[in-house]
């Protein structure tokens, strides 16, 4: 149950936002632009970092619905997500793509640097700049939306095939349509 009384009976992130639409509107355009906005990261790829911080934060919400939205978009799908939740070490990833996961990992577990070495693996697979400042971005705004989420203890879908439905929504329609 909720630590706070929402007007819907919308999981995690949905029903907080609906129950502020004040507060929903910024974060929908910040999850809009990092998430689907210019970079050289296909959109699936940041969609994969978001549940990659997400699990890493035990959000389940948040894993399972950008799970679902990096598998709408990435050769693999649903399997190529669940072996990058499960160990992104040996999942069948691009140097690029592994070494920014390493990361958002850093990211995720401290606000501190992320330390030289990462970074220099991560352009050693050949990361520019904006690679590094949008993964470190997606991966802090993260945690940020994982906080919010599990803070105030919000419910679970209770629907099957929810997350691949929120996915293909996210997918089709972005964040600032998505609640």
């Amino acid at each position: 149950m909720p630590h706070i009384h929402l007007n819907s009976d919308l999981p995690g992130i949905r029903g907080l936002m609906a129950d502020r639409p004040d507060t929903a509107a910024p974060l929908n355009v910040l999850a809009d632009v990092l998430l689907r906005g210019e970079s050289p990261l296909l959109r699936g790829e940041r969609e994969l970092i978001a549940a990659y911080v997400s699990e890493r934060n035990a959000t389940r919400f948040c894993a399972g619905t950008h799970g679902a939205a990096a598998a709408a978009q990435l050769d693999g799908g649903a399997d190529l997500v669940e072996a990058v939740l499960r160990d992104p070490g040996t999942a069948p990833l691009s140097p690029l793509l592994r070494a920014l996961l390493r990361v958002a990992a850093e990211v995720q577990e401290q606000a501190a640097p992320v330390c030289d070495e990462t970074v220099a693996a991560a352009r050693a697979a050949g990361a520019t700049d904006t690679d590094l400042h949008d993964t470190v971005l997606i991966a802090a705004a993260f945690c940020m939306y994982n906080r919010y989420v599990s803070g105030l203890a919000t419910s679970q879908p209770t629907e099957p095939g929810y997350y691949e439905e929120a996915g293909l929504r996210i997918t089709a329609h972005g964040y600032a349509a998505a609640i």
